[in-house]
């Protein structure tokens, strides 16, 4: 039951992962598209979090191996 709950788990780290890559990028396009710093600032730090998610998860993965 563990390695079942794990596995989710992971799963959902990953997916928030990737979608706060996407709404990132989507910001960061749009505020660079419209000249807006603020909206360009804000995706750039989606990505960041969302990068940083997807790495966490997959280091954590890999460490008990």
């Amino acid at each position: 039951m563990a390695l079942e709950e794990e596995k989710s788990n992971l799963f959902f780290g990953k997916v928030g992962g990737l979608i706060f890559v996407v709404i990132g990028f989507l910001l960061a396009a749009s505020g660079y598209r419209y000249g807006a710093a603020g909206y360009m600032i804000a995706g750039i730090v989606f990505i960041a979090i969302g990068i940083m998610l997807l790495m966490g998860k997959v280091l954590r993965r890999n460490q008990h191996k």
